[in-house]
């Protein structure tokens, strides 16, 4: 009887040890990709929220506030300056800043930019709010529906024409 009660302890203890570490190994995987620790994680969401906010604002080219509007990269910029994050007000500069990251595995609060054609300059600038290998969903001031968001993969004007991803939050 002490022999099966110490075994069904043990058993216990073994199945919450190993769904505990299942746990920690999704979490691991799924929230927090390229080492991201949850300081970090917690600042993109805060970003992402925060873009979110200034959905349904109106376009305005060199636009950087959301009274008079936004233009792409005065959108990413105004947001990015919220956090103490200091971008160019250009998405052709805005390209160039923080460090360059697959878009497959961009993260949210990352920078993805747009090119007509591989022998023009970036035009666009868009920030992930979710990147789940099927979709690619962006906060982004467009110059015919201002402030939305949208999944580029399924988009058959902005899927040819992603160019790069940045990542600038990283390492702040």
């Amino acid at each position: 009887m002490r022999q099966s009660t110490f075994f069904k302890a043990l058993f216990l203890l073994a199945s919450v040890l190993f769904l505990t570490r299942c746990e920690v190994l999704r979490d691991l995987t799924t929230e927090r990709p390229r080492g991201v620790d949850s300081k970090e994680a917690a600042l993109r969401r805060n970003i992402v929220d925060y873009a979110q906010r200034y959905e349904g604002k109106k376009y305005l080219y060199a636009g950087k506030n959301p009274s008079s509007g936004f233009d792409c990269s005065g959108f990413t910029y105004f947001v990015m300056k919220e956090y103490g994050i200091m971008l160019s007000p250009s998405s052709k500069d805005q390209a160039t800043q923080g460090r360059s990251v697959p878009v497959d595995k961009a993260m949210p609060g990352d920078l993805v930019f747009f090119r007509r054609s591989a022998s023009e300059p970036v035009f666009h600038v868009s920030l992930v709010v979710e990147n789940d290998g099927k979709s690619l969903w962006v906060v982004h001031s467009t110059t015919s529906r201002g402030v939305i968001q949208e999944d580029l993969l399924a988009s058959s004007y902005w899927k040819p024409k992603i160019y790069a991803a940045r990542d600038v939050i990283s390492g702040r």
